[in-house]
């Protein structure tokens, strides 16, 4: 059975520890008239994360990716792929024979002309919807492979289903010769691209009056690497200096060359 007090906040004191609807404060209702909710708030010392540590800064400095430059250009050449992978496109299914468009990575260097794609190499063909491993058996053009699909005759197979025109990718995964015959007759040599961009300047801002350092207080921070304690901090200082670091490492993820029309000079 609930208890309920003498009336709002109208409690009288017991002389003795009795339990009585007079002296009974109500810790637990609802409404906003409770002696606790009115003269009892919980206080909590540490902040609510409730974007989490709201940080990604880190990232390039924990993966060895910072190097620091002085001028106002940098260059640098990118390794190409290790394993031989193009887009292509299935010429005649019922002949197993494709055409090389490009490499995936839709580079320059990589003439379609000039695929790495041997006989004997063995190989992954994948469509939007359909996978097949087969073995390179022919070079009819510069730019057209002969695939023999393992276990099917020929593309167009009902097991397999590629048809004329269809956009596919392949990958080169390994060879395969018959005992004490030849091997390989031409070497594949290594690729790379260079590259030029400029380095950017970010800037921010942040400023403190002499009254608003009266906001600095101790506040309970738990850090990423588990570590947890107290601060002492003006608390717009230290978001405006996160901030900051997240926006350096977002540029390097996000940023695009700008066109004439709109580079900032």
């Amino acid at each position: 059975m609930a208890l309920t007090p003498g009336g709002s906040l109208n409690v009288t004191p017991a002389s003795i520890k009795a339990t009585l609807n007079t002296n009974y404060l109500d810790f637990t209702g609802t409404t906003d008239t409770t002696w606790a909710q009115q003269f009892l708030p919980d206080l909590m010392e540490k902040e609510a994360e409730v974007f989490g540590n709201r940080t990604i800064s880190g990232f390039l400095s924990q993966v060895g990716a910072e190097e620091s430059m002085a001028a106002d250009q940098v260059v640098w050449s990118e390794q190409g792929r290790l394993h031989l992978t193009y887009t292509c496109t299935v010429t005649t299914a019922a002949s197993n024979l494709i055409t090389i468009n490009d490499h995936i990575d839709t580079n320059a260097v990589y003439a379609a002309a000039s695929h790495g794609i041997r006989i004997g190499d063995t190989v992954i063909l994948s469509t939007a919807t359909k996978t097949v491993k087969g073995v390179i058996t022919a070079l009819p053009g510069a730019e057209t492979l002969t695939v023999a699909p393992y276990n099917s005759n020929d593309l167009a197979d009902t097991r397999i289903g590629m048809a004329d025109a269809d956009t596919a990718v392949i990958m080169v995964y390994g060879s395969e010769f018959a005992k004490g015959t030849a091997g390989q007759t031409t070497a594949n040599e290594p690729s790379f691209k260079s590259y030029s961009n400029k380095p950017i300047i970010i800037k921010d801002y942040y400023e403190v009056s002499g009254s608003d350092t009266s906001k600095i207080g101790w506040v309970e921070v738990s850090g990423e690497q588990g570590q947890n304690g107290y601060l002492w901090y003006l608390k717009a200082e230290g978001d405006t200096r996160a901030r900051f670091n997240d926006y350096l490492e977002m540029s390097m993820i996000e940023s695009v060359k700008g066109s004439n029309d709109n580079v900032v000079e």
